[in-house]
């Protein structure tokens, strides 16, 4: 943990306010009693398939998500009064809910910040120290036995060598990078996707390995006995580090020492941080952290059939696969607060008896066969956050447990063009372009210029397929808990109209003949690369909106092949046909 994953924070549940955890985890199963939590058709090597979590993402009023090709808009904190806001867009049980879930965030906000003062490893010494003086001799032998039952590997993956095996593994990793996000690799559910892996171990508990074929470290004694003090604590001024779990069992430096055998030190692997979307030019994120967004997580492992095993350290069945969170700002933390429960009545599974498995989080290095995993027991209530570029460097699995598990994992959502506001300024710099007569209503551009009609064209791909196709494909879904986002959609349309219009003006200024033909040529290009783009992008949402998939949802839940023309009729066709002008603009050209 010190030397491989010094990035890893783990904060025990007895730690939080009592009346917080009483709180979110109501919240948690309001939402799942209305519904809210749905699971994402997502887009994975040009097929959909269905998340096998269900999920709903709450954050700043106005924000998105994106991942897997997929948009998800935010039902809001409602931090506000709705007296103060001008706003009743939902119900008051799911309004409590929603702020429950804000008060966590800003918890979450200030105890991440004050880790982030000081050296993170500062206090592993006084943390054993401590640790130890409030454990029993007898717990630590119990916990001792239970260290090396719980320790186990894949000998199939520690035996990789460098080379084309290397390089095989690291592929492999790849893939399941880049099309395993919070949810779909876990699952075998629309199976012939994912990468398949042979594995030794039949129920995937790493207990029926051999201890000597050991290529993980367990942390997973803090599961048993006290609670020790897991407040962040000051040490030396501006030094800061959690401290407790449970050091005597496997004390920092001796957790290193088994650690050392293992360990490569390759740049070049940490750096590479496959499967993160990078926003250009990057964010990088300093000063106070300010998650902007917590995306919502219900697995229940009986309802998960075909769970995967955990390919290369024999850590048990995957819920979710090995992946990087995506469309974060860069070295942005990653906050996870995790409840098991045994039924929607919020039953926790605290106390539980021994033989039920707990859920577990699982860490590794990306691009790297040889440093051991790390699996870290969850117990309800506990949180865990991913600092610095622990996200990029490495990826995380979540193993499943016996119970129902809620999650709430609160993030720094790169939104530089994922807020409502964004698209409304976007929309604002497409239309004024055009001028409408306040008397007649006609229309007309006001500039011809190459550069402007490419940026108006580019602006109105972005308006249907980013946002108003991604809305009516799924988040449409939620209008019926909160109505939030109704409104501006469907202002976004009406602008998106005027675009169309603005097209059909584009397109008779490029057949004019009165024009000079050199201008006329470089305005026919740029409107056919963006029709012809514009085409293509058409055909592949009405694909997904009647694919086999879609077609299995219920109504109110599934995809509308929207926008159109005719906002309350969806058989309106469009004013023109689109194939039909790339068709003139391409003779055009042919005759230019």
């Amino acid at each position: 943990w010190d030397t491989s994953y010094s990035g890893l924070v783990l904060r025990k549940s007895c730690s939080l306010p009592a009346e917080l955890h009483s709180r979110v985890q109501a919240a948690l199963l309001t939402l799942r009693r209305k519904g809210c939590l749905l699971k994402d058709l997502v887009r994975v090597r040009d097929r959909d398939v269905f998340t096998a979590v269900s999920r709903a993402l709450l954050g700043e009023p106005g924000h998105t998500y994106r991942y897997l090709d997929t948009r998800l808009f935010a039902i809001p904190w409602h931090s506000e009064d709705i007296d103060v806001k001008g706003q009743n867009c939902c119900d008051p049980d799911l309004r409590a809910a929603c702020k429950a879930l804000w008060e966590l965030n800003t918890f979450f906000c200030t105890d991440v910040s004050q880790l982030k003062e000081g050296d993170r490893l500062s206090q592993s010494a006084k943390g054993e120290a401590e640790a130890k003086q409030g454990e029993e001799g007898d717990t630590e032998s119990k916990h001792s036995e239970d260290s090396k039952n719980s320790e186990g590997g894949d000998s199939e993956s520690r035996q990789s060598e460098e080379g084309d095996t290397e390089s095989k593994h690291s592929e492999e990793w790849d893939i399941e990078s880049k099309h395993s996000e919070e949810g779909c690799s876990g699952s075998k559910q629309e199976g012939e996707w994912e990468t398949e892996f042979k594995h030794s171990t039949e129920e995937g508990e790493s207990s029926q390995l051999k201890p000597g074929e050991t290529s993980f470290a367990a942390a997973s004694e803090h599961a048993e006995g006290k609670c020790p003090d897991w407040g962040v604590k000051a040490s030396g001024g501006t030094e800061t580090e959690p401290v407790g779990l449970k050091a005597q069992e496997k004390p920092v430096a001796e957790l290193k020492h088994s650690l050392s055998d293992y360990h490569i030190q390759d740049k070049e692997e940490h750096e590479s941080g496959q499967g993160c979307s990078q926003p250009s030019p990057p964010q990088v994120c300093s000063g106070p952290v300010k998650f902007n967004v917590t995306l919502l997580n219900y697995m229940d492992p009986a309802a998960m059939s075909q769970l995967k095993e955990e390919p290369y350290y024999g850590m048990g069945k995957m819920a979710v696969g090995w992946h990087h969170d995506e469309n974060l700002i860069t070295h942005s933390p990653v906050a996870v607060y995790s409840y098991s429960c045994h039924d929607d009545k919020g039953e926790s599974s605290e106390g539980s008896s021994s033989d039920k498995a707990c859920w577990r989080i699982g860490l590794k290095v990306a691009w790297d066969i040889h440093t051991p995993g790390l699996m870290l027991p969850l117990e309800s209530g506990d949180c865990y956050y991913m600092r610095d570029d622990l996200n990029s460097t490495h990826q995380h699995c979540v193993l499943a447990g016996d119970t129902a598990r809620f999650s709430s994992t609160h993030r720094v959502a790169e939104c530089s063009s994922g807020t409502l506001t964004y698209i409304q300024s976007r929309c604002r710099e497409a239309l004024s372009n055009l001028h409408t007569d306040p008397e007649t209503g006609s229309h007309r551009l006001v500039a011809l210029l190459p550069a402007t009609l490419q940026d108006c064209e580019e602006i109105h791909n972005e308006v249907e397929f980013e946002w108003l196709r991604q809305y009516w494909f799924q988040g449409q879904r939620y209008a019926r808990f909160c109505s939030w986002w109704t409104r501006p959609m469907e202002q976004l349309e009406k602008d998106w109209k005027l675009m169309e219009t603005m097209t059909m003006l584009f397109l008779a200024a490029v057949e004019e003949e009165g024009q000079e033909e050199e201008g006329r040529r470089e305005m026919a290009e740029i409107l056919l690369s963006a029709l012809t783009d514009r085409h293509q992008q058409r055909q592949t949402w009405r694909d997904r909106c009647h694919s086999s998939l879609a077609q299995t949802l219920p109504p109110e839940e599934a995809p509308v092949d929207r926008p159109f023309w005719g906002v309350d009729d969806p058989s309106m066709p469009l004013p023109f046909d689109l194939a039909d002008i790339i068709n003139r603009v391409e003779s055009l050209l042919w005759r230019m």
